[in-house]
């Protein structure tokens, strides 16, 4: 293979064999003559031409033209060392980028790194590509990772830049049309949404280096600036990929973890190179939700920080709309904060006008006086001081009252702010039927990051725990209180989880929902549309096979509702913690993470007929 600089040699030495200038043409005595003339530099030289080899020294100097322009080319692209391309941007290549390639190269690839392979090695001139998500999920590796999967060749054609605050566009620009005349043909731009005049600008990239054969990838901490891109400047130029949602399956094989109390533990962002969650010395020190101050930190920058540089970046600012009275007052990053801990709370949005409360404390009140196991059953928290326990928690979240607001926090606010939450990809709506005619859809809205919600469950059982009740019980009283709580939550967390991940892995043949009756509910049913049928399903937090796991399965009257509307009732289903077994009427018990592992493949049948099926004990203690 021939590199720049051997073939600037090359058509150096072919220039120097032809003929340079042009030829002229004189009438002498009524005779025809031809000439090639030049100037040297110092004065105009001339040479006699046979009439028959005009047209070769003619052909000669035009291919001398397109040599010359061929090598004007190659001297920007492969300049002498002692040349140098001053840049304006922080930009990475050769050597140096091997170096940082080489740092990635033992990590296991996201689930897009398909998608974005796809579009390097695409022929489409007419887009460029973004990775979309916040903080932490891996845009910056898989940028890294893309580049280190080049053919050598290609290779060598890769850029990677590293934006700064003060960088604008201008000096991207300038840089690329550099990088052009370089010879570099795959760009890899990370931070851009740092650049306040980015997204009103962002279509230059598209629009022209894209058109002129280069592939850009664009990736940013600010992500939302891109969506704001996306339907305005890049508006069809550009192909967005997401990074924020990180299923369990995809968890469990990029950090080899199995356990989905990890995944509720710590999911929804990936540290890089820790092995072991669980083992306590591998806790990385950044990690985003080892505990509520890294949380709350997490949501201030990856969140907050997103939404309001991102506003403040497009169009002056003007796209702020009702949110501007709050970030003028300093107030948005309070409200974003509570709207994200009322969200998680299950309150609707008209909460936020009314003093906190947390919704935990009264559905676990309920959960400890009902326990089935009398040891466990408690009146405790009925005695619980509520306003002391809320106040705890909304200065250990930095959340503040409406009354220590400078501006009240409205509904429109909240429409807003969820609007961008759900922008972001950190919020799901997914919906909940019900049975009852008259009462139309409702929405559940789910977290992504899973992390995050049981951190702020587990600030509350903090809070719990300052309580002057609390502090009358004895160690190990406390401890079975506070460990009950959290079992609460880590329950209605796998319910949502798995809902989510069957919502958004099974494609649009599929409906997945919570179906609500007037008493009692299913906690997921998915209706194949193509063939007509369903399965319901019940999620349990628990390894134990038990009778009353699945009572919502043998309604029959719940049953009856749910076949006519959503088709013949082929599998009922628990999914649960423990090991594969079914029923002798027929319910199926899964294990829950085996179920989430092996998306978006399922089974709707649960393969067993009811007379033909082995009976299994129960395990009758709770």
């Amino acid at each position: 293979m021939v590199d720049g600089q051997e073939l600037r040699k090359r058509l150096e030495a072919r220039i120097a064999e032809l003929p340079p200038g042009y030829i002229s043409k004189k009438t002498i005595k009524g005779k025809t003559q031809y000439y090639l003339q030049w100037n040297d530099g110092e004065k105009l030289r001339s040479k006699y031409i046979r009439a028959e080899d005009v047209e070769t020294v003619r052909g000669q100097i035009e291919e001398r033209k397109k040599l010359q322009e061929k090598l004007k080319e190659l001297r920007l692209r492969y300049p002498d060392e002692t040349e140098t391309v001053v840049y304006e941007t922080n930009l990475i290549f050769g050597d140096s980028l091997r170096t940082m390639t080489d740092a990635v190269a033992e990590y296991r690839t996201r689930d897009c790194y398909g998608l974005l392979k796809k579009f390097l090695t695409g022929t489409d001139r007419t887009r460029v590509c973004a990775l979309y998500g916040l903080r932490r999920t891996g845009k910056t590796t898989l940028l890294l990772q893309a580049i280190a999967g080049m053919p050598e060749a290609e290779f060598r054609k890769c850029v990677y830049g590293k934006l700064r605050t003060e960088n604008t566009m201008d000096q991207v620009t300038r840089d690329l049309q550099k990088l052009f005349r370089a010879g570099y043909r795959y760009v890899f731009l990370d931070e851009v949404t740092l650049m306040k005049d980015f997204v009103d600008s962002a279509a230059l990239f598209s629009d022209i280096y894209a058109m002129m054969g280069m592939k850009i990838v664009l990736s940013g901490t600010d992500s939302l600036g891109f969506w704001f891109a996306q339907d305005n400047e890049l508006y069809d130029r550009v192909r967005m990929i997401h990074t924020t949602f990180i299923p369990f399956r995809e968890y469990s094989r990029l950090l080899g973890i199995d356990s989905i109390d990890t995944y509720i533990r710590y999911g929804g962002t990936l540290r890089m190179g820790e092995e072991d969650l669980d083992d306590p010395d591998a806790q990385a020190e950044d990690a985003s939700f080892r505990d509520d101050e890294s949380t709350r930190k997490y949501i201030d920058t990856a969140i907050c920080g997103n939404i309001q540089h991102s506003l403040a970046c497009f169009e002056g600012g003007k796209y702020f709309g009702h949110l501007y009275e709050l970030y003028s007052a300093g107030e948005l990053t309070n409200a974003i904060n509570r709207i994200i801990e009322d969200m998680n709370h299950r309150f609707l949005a008209d909460v936020l006008t009314r003093d906190f409360v947390s919704s935990d404390l009264g559905v676990s009140a309920r959960n400890l006086r009902g326990a089935r196991d009398p040891e466990r059953r408690t009146d405790i928290l009925d005695n619980i001081d509520r306003k002391a326990v809320t106040e705890r928690m909304m200065k250990l979240l930095k959340i503040r009252n409406r009354e220590q607001q400078t501006v009240q926090i409205l509904p429109e606010h909240t429409a807003q702010i969820k609007q961008y939450l759900k922008a972001l990809d950190l919020i799901v709506e997914c919906p909940i039927q019900n049975a009852e005619a008259g009462i139309g859809v409702e929405e559940r809205v789910i977290f992504t990051q899973p992390g995050m919600r049981y951190c702020q469950a587990r600030a509350l059982v903090w809070s719990l725990m300052q309580d002057e009740t609390f502090g009358q019980l004895s160690l190990q009283e406390r401890d079975s209180v506070t460990e009950r709580i959290l079992e609460e939550v880590r329950g209605r967390m796998l319910e949502d989880i798995v809902l989510l991940e069957s919502t958004k892995a099974l494609g649009k043949n599929y409906e997945v929902f919570k179906y609500r009756f007037t008493a009692g509910e299913f906690d997921m049913v998915i209706y194949e549309k193509q063939d007509d049928i369903c399965a319901v399903y019940e999620i349990k937090h628990s390894k134990r096979c038990v009778p009353e796991q699945a009572r919502h399965l043998r309604n029959e009257e719940m049953l009856d509702l749910t076949s006519p509307r959503f088709g013949a009732l082929v599998g009922r289903f628990v999914l649960y913690l423990g090991a594969d077994m079914d029923t002798e009427d027929g319910i199926a018990y899964r294990n829950a993470e085996t179920y989430l592992k092996a998306l978006p493949d399922i089974d709707l049948d649960s393969g067993m007929e009811p007379e033909q099926t082995e009976h299994h004990g129960f395990d009758l203690t709770m």
